[in-house]
């Protein structure tokens, strides 16, 4: 699961966070973006936390000589950061700051920070890993709204914590966060995930932090008693809305409990398919139909909590037909209904895909996967052609 870092401005915005059940609190200069924090507010804000949970402080762009960025982290960590974020924007000297860095890794945990609008480059994380990071963050430079998922896709982000994790290194995710990203953002596995706009009165980030807010995005992750920070307050009680939201049933081995259908319907994506050696040469026009039959929440749904978004079904699609060549359309329906299965809150799920330029009209196959027997038909749609063969139609 992955942990909750909370931005603050100062000692009071950090008591609100770790109140909230926030797993990490940040301190940063929002006014400059992503501003450097000062000693002093540092020292301030670790007294006030009081060991309740670790504490994280920023340098910015502002500091973008290797041999500053090397003082300021010293003296970080001199005040008592258990995390120091480091900004790599493009126009800093990246390997050098990096390199220059490896000294104080053995004193605190320095996390290298980059910018999906400003020049990220998964090639720096092996040169992190040497030096001694514990970990990789992407955020976003400019902070006028355009979130994470705005600059990069799913898939693209896919790898970048998959890169991360390769290389020994912690994988974080910020960058105006809201709260429909979070569910689809757990999908792929970061170890932190970072908010400050969501956390702020009426979304604004240079607004305080504000309680209910915080509580609202702390309750849409999942807490894992694993990485918490030892010795402090157990975070927020569990709300098993939450789980539910995220794909852990209620009763997900109640026949009789009632569903509801979320669907996704003429999605259409350019994909490798086919077992003919031409079908390899270049993407193909797929069409995908998808439905779930999800278990229903026990009241009225009101926000994130309650829900299981269309977005976790167009998310899983993509990341799939990005990793390889598939031979066979049955194989990715599979590929398909197996990952959305792995939410508990689905009971059952029919999945269509179609390819749409072999010719006049489309051909295709659609399958039936249910829980708990996980038993189903296959249903080509053309079986003339298929020949009650279920592998025929690539």
């Amino acid at each position: 699961m992955a942990l909750m870092l909370a931005s603050v401005t100062d000692q009071e915005e950090a008591e609100i966070a770790v109140r909230a059940g926030a797993d990490i609190i940040d301190l940063k200069d929002v006014t400059a973006g992503f501003g450097t924090a000062t000693p002093e507010m540092v020292r301030a804000t670790v007294a006030k936390v009081a060991h309740r949970r670790p504490v994280s402080a920023v340098i910015g762009e502002s500091a973008a000589d290797p041999e500053r960025i090397a003082i300021l982290a010293s003296a970080l960590a001199d005040a008592g950061a258990s995390y120091v974020k480091i900004g790599l924007p493009p126009d800093v000297r990246r390997g050098d700051c990096i390199q220059a860095l490896a000294p104080f890794t053995r004193r605190t945990k320095i996390i290298g920070v980059m910018f999906a609008d400003r020049g990220a480059d998964n090639a720096l994380m092996p040169l992190m890993a040497e030096s001694g990071f514990a970990g990789v963050m992407l955020d976003t430079a400019r902070k006028t709204g355009m979130r994470l998922l705005d600059h990069m896709d799913i898939t693209t982000l896919a790898l970048f914590v998959d890169g991360a994790h390769a290389h020994g290194l912690m994988a974080g995710l910020a960058g105006s966060l809201e709260t429909p990203d979070i569910p689809r953002l757990l999908l792929l596995a970061p170890d932190v995930l970072g908010f400050r706009r969501a956390l702020c009165t009426d979304h604004d980030r240079n607004a305080r932090v504000d309680p209910g807010t915080v509580a609202a995005v702390r309750s849409l992750i999942p807490a894992d008693s694993l990485k918490l920070h030892r010795g402090g307050d157990i975070a927020s009680k569990v709300d098993y809305r939450v789980l539910a939201a995220r794909g852990y049933s209620i009763d997900a081995n109640d026949g009789e409990a009632a569903t509801d259908s979320i669907f996704v319907r003429d999605f259409d994506l350019p994909v490798s398919v086919g077992a003919y050696f031409h079908e390899r040469a270049k993407p193909q026009k797929v069409r995908f139909n998808v439905e779930a039959r999800i278990y229903r929440a026990d009241h009225v749904a009101e926000d994130m909590r309650d829900v299981f978004s269309y977005d976790l079904i167009t998310d899983s699609i993509r990341m799939i037909v990005a990793q390889e060549h598939i031979a066979l359309m049955e194989t990715l329906a599979e590929r398909i209904a197996a990952l959305i299965l792995t939410y508990p809150r689905v009971a059952r799920i029919t999945v269509r895909v179609e390819k749409l330029d072999v010719g006049p009209g489309a051909v295709g196959v659609e399958i039936t996967r249910e829980r708990p027997t996980e038993m189903a038909q296959v249903h080509h749609l053309y079986p003339a052609a298929g020949l009650g063969n279920p592998k025929a139609l690539t």
